[in-house]
């Protein structure tokens, strides 16, 4: 079950993210502006402080993630892909994939995160691009399809325990009919029975987040 976020504590939170990132432009996608951070470590700490909540997960929200941004990028390029379908943006993290839906034309554009800062960070970034994206909190996975046309996921396959998890999700998302475009830079837990490889793509990282200057990252549609 997903639920809307919630107000309370709102602005405080958009204050925190734009007091600890900055506006930039990920490599791959020029035409999207979102806000990132220099250091994940020191942001998690502030994090943690801030909050008084040292199990939050690391700030996913705050990086432009290789597969994400081969995903983004593939629906800017190609936006019949989404346009006038409903879509969403699953595990959403900075809502990027999000945001590239709606400027290629998703009529609804919805977002899931676990991550309450996610979801803040989603909706200062929607508001940045002058998109409308629904950003909502809570974990799918054991949940049915959900109503929607296309499921995008960016960089999902990082985990083992996560993956196990979102196999048999996303296989009842695809038995419901529901089309599913995964970005992904060759995570250790990605299936090599996938799904059909549409588009490629080399992608600037941080090195200090992935050890290279520069993943290529392929987009799957499942089968």
């Amino acid at each position: 079950m997903i639920r809307p976020a919630a107000r309370h504590g709102a602005a405080a939170t958009a204050a925190f993210i734009r007091a600890n990132t900055t506006l930039g432009r990920p490599p791959l996608l020029p035409e999207i502006r979102i806000y990132l951070a220099r250091d994940a470590i020191e942001l998690w700490e502030r994090t943690e402080h801030q909050t008084g909540r040292p199990e939050l997960p690391p700030p996913f929200w705050a990086f432009p993630w290789a597969g994400g941004q081969a995903l983004a990028r593939y629906l800017l390029d190609h936006p019949g892909q989404v346009r006038g379908r409903t879509v969403l943006d699953f595990a959403a993290g900075s809502g990027l994939v999000a945001i590239a839906a709606a400027r290629a034309g998703a009529a609804v554009v919805r977002a899931a995160e676990t991550d309450p800062l996610a979801i803040a960070a989603i909706q200062l970034n929607a508001r940045v691009n002058r998109v409308q994206v629904d950003a909502a909190l809570g974990d799918l996975l054991d949940g049915p399809a959900p109503a929607v046309d296309v499921v995008l996921a960016g960089d999902v396959f990082y985990e083992r325990g996560f993956a196990g998890r979102l196999l048999p999700w996303l296989a009842r998302v695809r038995a419901a009919g529901v089309e599913v475009l995964v970005g992904d830079p060759g995570r250790a837990y990605l299936p090599h029975d996938l799904g059909t490889e549409v588009a490629g793509y080399e992608v600037p990282v941080p090195r200090a987040l992935e050890d290279a200057d520069v993943k290529r990252s392929t987009v799957w549609r499942l089968r």
